[in-house]
């Protein structure tokens, strides 16, 4: 090969090293982009006889520095920290709603007990009756507006959702076609499509923002899955993800997949871990669901245990109390892919408000078991996933019933298999906390039964206030002391009585003599009461209704106990506690992934750092590879010129 020869490669190879350096320092800030280097190799040389002479040099390749376990890792990190923060800017709205001292639910629980106590003090104060029916409204606004704001946060949840879905599928559309690109420029390998290939793992890392990513290469191609092994991107083909309604609750938005050849599911949430998408499924699943139902279980339970109370009590006009709040029922909503031909309906009553839990239910039908001849039902408790059985109806117009968590929760009709209902027994308990008494007068602040002890006896012997715990037959008896056989008759029939003395309690059949016990407690049709003292032979004491309840203020004492009794949780928890549960719990979990997420973020940054380090383009040295090349171009041109000088020379050698 002549001189010229070898100056011409050496020039061409210097000038695609200044080209690439150009191209490396114009990109120095495009993200993804990973710097490029060329690869030369010297020409084969030509057999001269006794050695051979070198032909030159030529490009091999022109490559990107790329680190695939760095750029693996930089994924990791970055799905996991995308998670963390966007749960963290989730859960802070939860956080500061219910934290807050002002617009939170205690403040308002206080301020309501404040007027049941202020009432106590004054039966017959309307004033003190109207306060406490405006800190009940005021009490209502603030379930209200607490539910308001989470159902804001669940709708805005649904709009999140349906975002990172619509961002999912640009993604995968961009990976699917630049599979293409990449697979048609680089067909024969002969060529490497860096920009692309740059273009695509930037694609692949902005996927990884919004949930977990999994790469598996296939030639030259990308194909991608998520979360736990959704494919999305096969080659040049991709799934679609939608979001939609939840078949059993419209309110909730669920991902499904549709594959290139027009096949629909509904994902599991599960299924979508990491990410965006994955931190708003946990973030709904583990906090505004349990806070909506927090909440929810906190006014339905309340309202039931102060109405139970308030209709033990009597008004001013000599009335039995009535109902004081009232409070969302049980919502229940039967699949919209249950078959056509079930005519199978469920509901749901809050039985017992002190066993209620913040866990939805899930029934489904069930294939009969022998000896059942029909189908039957589970039921699930969605929180830890505890189940219950139910048998089916014998019949169509047969019933059943099943309590759970202090849910009644019953079925009829002819179910057919696979048909599912949802149930959620406390959601709606504070969006419907209202007012159900609103004249200051039902106040029922006095109790309906009254005790005296007869001006004729002889004896020592009192009868303590009574406590009534029914009103369906409260009686109207006077009972007599017998001191030689030492017992109580005038019992009302055919009623049982049961004596309580030193925690042991004694039932005795009606129409008996009960024994005197100095100091015990003494119960029947409904009322509760103590005798105490010695009292004499013949001595009377009267137990009947309270013809005038002015000025009374046994049961506003009873309904304001309610503020520290443990009436939540099996008898646990106050209303009060239970709220600061949840509020605490929240707390710490905001405060927890404040933490997480920013060592996760650190993380990130130093996942990407390393990858940088190696991949990244630095200036400097692209300064000083832009000289090299330089000084290679000006002496491959230097060469040129002495080839050319030389072939003149030989020329004018032959003239």
């Amino acid at each position: 090969m002549s001189i010229l020869s070898v100056g011409q490669s050496a020039l061409n190879v210097a000038q695609i090293g200044v080209a690439t350096t150009g191209h490396n320092i114009a990109n120095a800030a495009t993200p993804g982009y990973s710097r490029q280097v060329v690869q030369q190799g010297a020409i084969g040389g030509q057999n001269a006889g006794l050695t051979f002479i070198g032909s030159g040099t030529r490009v091999i390749s022109v490559s990107r520095v790329y680190n695939e376990f760095l750029s693996g890792q930089v994924l990791t990190s970055q799905t996991s920290s995308s998670q963390l923060s966007t749960y963290t800017a989730q859960i802070k709205q939860i956080d500061n709603l219910l934290a807050d001292q002002n617009a939170g639910l205690s403040p308002a629980l206080q301020e309501f007990f404040t007027g049941v106590q202020s009432l106590s003090s004054d039966p017959n104060s309307a004033a003190s009756r109207q306060a406490l029916l405006s800190s009940g409204e005021a009490l209502a606004s603030r379930f209200q507006s607490l539910s308001g704001q989470i159902s804001d946060v669940r709708q805005g949840l649904n709009s999140q959702i349906g975002t990172s879905v619509a961002n999912i599928n640009s993604y995968a559309s961009q990976i699917a076609k630049l599979n293409d690109a990449i697979e048609k420029a680089q067909a024969g390998g002969e060529k490497t499509a860096n920009d692309l290939l740059d273009q695509r793992d930037q694609a692949v890392f902005e996927l990884s923002k919004e949930v977990k990513v999994s790469v598996v290469k296939q030639g030259e191609s990308y194909n991608i899955y998520i979360g736990s092994g959704q494919g999305l991107v096969v080659g040049t083909r991709t799934s679609t993800l939608y979001a939609a309604n939840s078949p059993t609750d419209p309110s909730r938005t669920q991902i499904g997949v549709r594959t290139s050849t027009g096949v629909t599911t509904l994902l599991e949430e599960k299924n979508l871990p990491g990410g965006n998408l994955g931190a708003l499924f946990e973030f709904r699943s583990t906090t505004l669901e349990v806070a909506q139902n927090t909440l929810g279980r906190v006014a339905a339970s309340f309202a039931a245990e102060f109405n139970a109370q308030h209709a033990l009590g009597q008004t001013q006009t000599g009335e039995i109390g009535g109902k004081f709040f009232n409070a969302g029922a049980p919502q229940v909503s039967a699949s919209n892919r249950n078959s056509a031909a079930s005519t199978a309906s469920v509901t749901a009553v809050i039985s017992d408000a002190s066993k209620l839990t913040v866990s939805d239910y899930r029934v489904q039908v069930v294939a009969a078991t022998a000896p059942a001849t029909v189908p039957g039902y589970k039921i699930t408790r969605l929180a830890d996933g505890k189940v219950s059985n139910l048998g089916g109806p014998v019949a169509p117009a047969t019933s059943a019933t099943l309590t759970v968590d202090g849910v009644d929760i019953g079925v009829t009709g002819t179910p057919v298999v696979n048909d599912e209902f949802l149930i959620r027994p406390v959601a709606n308990g504070a969006s419907g906390f209202s007012m159900a008494l609103v004249n200051k007068a039902d106040i029922a602040v006095g109790a309906p039964a009254t005790t005296t002890t007869s001006s004729t006896n002889t004896g020592t012997g009192t009868i303590g206030v009574a406590t009534v715990t029914a009103t369906s037959a409260l009686p109207n008896v006077t009972l007599a002391y017998n001191a030689t056989t030492k017992t109580l008759s005038g019992f009302p029939t055919p009623l049982a009585v049961t004596v309580t003395a030193n925690g042991t309690s004694t039932i005795y059949a009606s129409g008996t003599s009960v024994p005197y016990t100095a100091g015990a407690t003494i119960a029947f049709s409904g009322v509760n009461f103590a005798l105490s003292g010695n009292p004499g032979d013949g001595d009377t004491f009267k137990v009947g209704p309270n013809v005038n309840g002015v000025g009374d203020n046994r049961n506003a004492l009873l309904l304001g106990k309610l503020q520290t009794k443990n009436t939540l949780d099996g008898g646990t928890t106050s209303f009060q506690g239970a709220y600061t549960q949840l509020v605490s719990s929240i707390g710490n979990k905001t405060h927890e992934l404040q933490v997480t997420s920013g060592a996760a973020a650190s993380l990130l940054q130093q996942s990407i750092t390393l990858q940088q380090s190696e991949s990244g383009v630095n200036l400097d040295e692209e300064a000083g590879n832009l000289l090299r090349y330089q000084q290679a171009y000006q002496a491959a041109g230097k060469l040129i010129q002495t080839a050319s000088t030389l072939f003149g020379v030989l020329l004018s050698l032959g003239n």
